[in-house]
């Protein structure tokens, strides 16, 4: 802390968008990303605390980081409720700003009511967006009332989109290998499966397509997925599949 005290703004920024640049490789953890990011708010925004909540799969947000704990009680305190500019700016996908808290009792009034027990006066809520996309909110907490100025609120929503800009990227790579894996399982499923119905064809002296069907028949009958049950024709696991005895198969394929 003493080190960044010595260094100008600008050298402050510079050294926040490098380590924050640095997060983004291939063993990218959001969560660090994120914790750091709530504590570099606070060091370069002058803001008393900083929060963050994003969607999960089915669109609902979560908090996924505070850079104190009695912010992040004040965040799970607000989706409880549903109520406060957080989840405003989630919804409109627009920067909600509350400058005096005790003037929104009215606009929020349990959350307001929470908000300044915990010491808080304003809350600057910034969307996390990429174009019409919002997966989240950064949230800013003031324990003085009054607007953040206009260079501090731009540099605010610099950071939130240098973290959107992660977290995409991330659920994007994500994505991809998951969908890599599934494919690259889907080959080996069917490879497998070639190679039971070879096995089960030349030892009952059937052809291919009666095979298959024996293999998906007895999977079916036997409530085993059709790759399991390959494999148990291939390492000969006894099954009365790998029986010596000729079992028709009841259609063709």
């Amino acid at each position: 802390m003493e080190e960044r005290a010595d260094m100008s703004q600008e050298q402050q920024l510079a050294r926040v968008f490098v380590e924050l640049a640095d997060t983004l490789v291939a063993d990218f953890d959001v969560i660090d990303f994120l914790h750091l990011l709530t504590q570099r708010c606070v060091d370069l925004l002058e803001v008393d605390s900083a929060g963050i909540l994003l969607t999960d799969q089915q669109g609902q947000l979560r908090l996924v980081a505070a850079s104190t704990e009695q912010t992040r009680l004040l965040e799970l305190f607000q989706l409880e409720s549903q109520q406060g500019p957080c989840v405003e700016c989630f919804v409109t996908g627009e920067p909600v700003l509350s400058t005096d808290l005790a003037a929104d009792i009215q606009r929020w009034p349990v959350f307001a009511t929470a908000a300044r027990r915990s010491g808080f006066a304003a809350v600057h809520a910034l969307p996390m967006r990429l174009r019409d996309h919002t997966i989240g909110t950064l949230n800013l907490f003031s324990a003085t009332t009054g607007y953040l100025d206009e260079a501090t609120t731009a540099l605010g929503q610099a950071l939130a989109d240098v973290a959107t800009i992660g977290i995409l990227s991330e659920r994007a790579a994500r994505e991809r290998n998951l969908l890599s894996q599934q494919l690259q399982i889907a080959l080996n499923t069917r490879v497998i499966i070639e190679q039971a119905k070879g096995i089960l064809a030349e030892r009952r002296g059937l052809s291919t397509d009666q095979a298959f069907t024996i293999l998906r028949d007895y999977a079916r009958n036997n409530s085993r997925k059709l790759a399991e049950v390959a494999l148990a024709v291939i390492d000969e696991t006894p099954t009365s599949l790998n029986s010596p005895i000729h079992t028709a198969p009841r259609n063709n394929r």
